[in-house]
């Protein structure tokens, strides 16, 4: 069973989740943690960290993650960043759930208004499915294609806007 919860630095779990960033994300840019940590000071410590953990025999094993990056870049809007699932897992809907639980986590308990993310062309129709829309042409980051992507949830449905329930 796969579980995805929010941890800190200081967890067990997130030297798991730097090793599973660096070989889907970070390795095969030629980059690791540390020069992460390197080329963008402070952001590591300000990332709200999601993991999603695989119930295995010897122990927890981390399968997936993400980051937030909450209030940027200005307050109300977040980034979602570092997202990964181990590559034996992918289509297993992990991401999926991933995702689900930044945007809890992002609408409902930080009250933000919109997420972003720099989504690798290969991800494209992985966002797009989950109501995730482009908001910029092609760019390149990393040496990756890339495209801006959002997601702006809607108006939530109060009981008094609901359709009334038919009486037999």
């Amino acid at each position: 069973m796969v579980t995805v919860r929010r941890i800190t630095l200081d967890d067990p779990l997130y030297p798991q989740e730097c090793a599973l960033r660096e070989a889907v994300l970070l390795g095969p840019i030629g980059l690791n943690v540390p020069k992460f940590k390197a080329m963008f000071p402070g952001v590591e410590e300000r990332f709200e960290h999601f993991v999603a953990v695989f119930a295995h025999p010897s122990g927890p094993r981390v399968v997936g993650c993400a980051t937030l990056l909450p209030d940027y870049p200005e307050p109300g809007i977040g980034k979602l960043m570092q997202m990964a699932v181990d590559l034996q897992r992918q289509g297993e809907g992990i991401g999926t759930r991933l995702v689900v639980a930044v945007e809890q986590r992002a609408f409902g308990e930080l009250g933000l208004r919109e997420l972003f993310c720099h989504a690798r062309d290969t991800a494209y129709g992985f966002y797009g499915s989950l109501g995730w829309t482009f908001d910029s042409d092609v760019f390149e980051e990393a040496g990756v294609p890339h495209r801006r992507m959002v997601f702006r949830p809607g108006p939530v449905e109060s009981e008094d806007d609901a359709p009334p329930v038919p009486q037999d």
